[in-house]
């Protein structure tokens, strides 16, 4: 066999193998496709959920904000699978008409406070309205996790036929008694004054001689500003000073039992939510945690600016409720209370927080170091020492 033979053989042997490599390589392809057509898995991408939720809050509120956080952890939890916007308060129903429209699916969620609910039933309000049996509004929420909390919103909300699903979230420090033309200094300052507050509030300060008007944060201003009210308690000092509160009345008044331990509520069509995968409901879950402790941390930072800058820039003076008035609270709370001898429900869970409390504030009481002593050993005007005669 000559050279050139020898070439000729060799190179049609490598095309042989080249086409039966190509013919292989097509017959496992074709068997791949054809084992996917009859039932093999294929990998897809997740679908996308869309939901429409409703805060009750302006735009500019600091409370907005805290909605929105909650929806970009979500969000970002879940890849892109589930996407929650946000609207203001008033885009598709009024803050007053949140908990029908997130029941009824016209929203698929909400951002608000259960005291809104009171007209509903008036143990929503407990949630959040009220001394809390001496009570912030952690400890709140502990009792709602861990002291049957929970459970008793969840039979509170089927006794009303709402069809949603319901998370407490977000430990609000207590609020100021409010905004005055002149600071109060005596309970019976409230005889006739036109005042807004919600929830069981409307009771407490109605047995304390005020005429009550409840209306939602963005109608607060104007109203003082027309003169429709002559005083008004809203939240905290960044949401107030957004609303307006510095432009119609230069005195708040801290610290007051109306409203000492309230806390936000995020809620979810029932429906919608019973339909989303639990690999999503546990992220939800754990969301709404960790947005609880950001809320609380983001609160201690913008509060405490807002409250500096009103005085330094806007001329607001602060003084202390009297505590003749607060002790007033107290006894009007216990009014309201008695008013619902009647209703089961709200008993039920006045007797669980009692509960709760007494054993909750008696420890941290006993335990928690004051922090006003601290506070004035670095931060306080140091007193001049006299000079030595001689």
């Amino acid at each position: 066999m000559n050279k050139k033979t020898s070439k000729s053989k060799s190179a049609n042997l490598k095309k042989s193998r080249s086409m039966t490599r190509r013919k292989f390589l097509t017959a496992t392809a074709a068997s791949v496709g054809g084992a996917a057509a009859i039932g093999f898995p294929m990998i897809s991408r997740a679908e996308i959920t869309s939901l429409r939720f409703q805060s009750t809050w302006p735009t500019k509120d600091i409370f907005h904000e805290y909605a929105l956080d909650f929806a970009k952890k979500v969000n970002d939890m879940t890849g892109g699978e589930l996407k929650i916007e946000v609207l203001p308060a008033g885009a598709v129903v009024p803050a007053f008409g949140l908990l029908d429209a997130v029941s009824k699916g016209t929203l698929d969620g909400g951002h608000g406070v259960l005291v809104y609910h009171y007209g509903k039933q008036n143990a929503l309000a407990l949630w959040g309205s009220g001394p809390a049996f001496g009570m912030d509004g952690n400890m709140l929420l502990a009792w709602h996790k861990y002291g049957g909390g929970k459970e008793l919103l969840a039979k509170l909300y089927q006794s009303i036929g709402a069809n949603v699903v319901s998370f407490p979230y977000g430990p609000m420090p207590t609020q100021p008694l409010g905004w005055f033309k002149k600071p109060i200094t005596k309970p019976e300052d409230f005889k006739g004054i036109k005042y807004r507050t919600v929830g069981i509030s409307i009771d407490l300060f109605t047995a304390m001689g005020a005429a009550v008007n409840a209306l939602p944060g963005g109608e607060i201003v104007p109203a003082m500003d027309r003169g429709l009210l002559d005083a008004a308690e809203f939240n905290n000092a960044s949401s107030d000073r957004l609303l307006g509160f510095p432009d119609v009345a230069k005195v708040c008044m801290l610290q007051s039992y109306h409203q000492n331990a309230e806390q936000f509520e995020i809620t979810f069509n029932k429906t919608k939510y019973d339909a989303l995968p639990a690999k999503v409901q546990a992220i939800i879950a754990n969301a709404v945690e960790a947005s609880s402790a950001d809320m609380s941390w983001k609160a201690l930072d913008r509060y405490s600016t807002d409250y500096i800058e009103m005085q330094t820039k806007q001329g607001v003076k602060f003084y202390k409720t009297p505590d003749s008035i607060l002790q007033k609270q107290l006894e009007a709370f216990d009014v309201a209370v008695d008013k619902r001898k009647d209703n089961a429900l709200f008993n039920e869970i006045i007797e669980s927080q009692k509960k709760f409390a007494a054993r909750v504030v008696r420890w941290e009481l006993d335990t928690v170091v004051p922090r006003r002593m601290a506070y004035n050993y670095y931060f306080a005007p140091k007193k001049a020492e006299p000079k030595k005669k001689g």
